[in-house]
């Protein structure tokens, strides 16, 4: 079994948080990171959107390191 390291753990985290984000922007049209940060997205949060696509491309990476060998 695959045991998470710190990055994989925080790239989850993130990966939901953005999960969460599009859930509200898709169900309430309320993007949570943008009230929080203001719009339109000043330079911390264009670094928080950045994180996330991180986080799924490293999300992506753990799926391929942890899929089984047939």
């Amino acid at each position: 079994m695959y045991k998470l390291c710190l990055i994989d753990k925080a790239s989850l985290v993130f990966v939901i948080l953005g999960a969460i984000n599009w859930g509200l922007i898709g169900l309430l049209n309320f993007n949570i990171v943008g009230t929080i940060l203001g719009q339109p997205a000043n330079v911390f949060g264009r670094i928080i959107y950045i994180a996330i696509g991180v986080a799924g491309t490293d999300m992506l990476l753990l799926i391929w390191k942890t899929r089984k060998k047939l």
